[in-house]
């Protein structure tokens, strides 16, 4: 009996320890796929939204317009606009200081699907990603630009 209940110790160990580090290693890698998306706009590299952003993607926002005063509202962009966006964005080199934020919070993750949050140059982008043949994918992103 003792050797059963040191098996069954055993095994409850390592399914514990597999299931936190399947967690740590999801949660990087969300976070990493986060992070392409931003470093593809700010380096002007689109390949890292090749790596990071599902071809399926659906993103909108809302861009604050300083001369009428109000937001321009459900503005829409496809991977190809978002991955055309990536090598024009900051190609003159203007657009990004040192000091701009590239804030990512993990809000969830999950088996699946996962959700975050980055803060950038642009504004805030909140991202659903999912797990697609074993790789996370932005798929969705909501954002707007800095709240006024």
């Amino acid at each position: 009996m003792k050797k059963y209940s040191q098996i069954l110790l055993f095994s409850l160990i390592i399914c514990c320890t597999s299931t936190v580090f399947s967690q740590n290693t999801d949660r990087a890698l969300v976070q990493f796929a986060i992070e392409d998306y931003v470093n593809a706009l700010y380096e002007v590299d689109p390949s890292k939204i090749e790596r990071s952003v599902d071809t399926t993607l659906r993103k909108v926002g809302y861009w604050y317009d300083d001369k009428s005063g109000e937001y321009k509202d459900n503005l829409t962009m496809s991977y190809q606009q978002l991955y055309d966006l990536a090598g024009l964005w900051n190609k003159e080199g203007n657009r990004v200081t040192p000091d701009s934020p590239k804030d990512i919070l993990i809000y969830e993750v999950n088996d699946k699907t996962a959700t975050g949050k980055l803060t950038a140059e642009w504004g805030i982008d909140l991202f659903h990603l999912a797990k697609v043949n074993g790789q996370w994918k932005i798929m969705n992103i909501i954002w707007q630009s800095p709240p006024k």
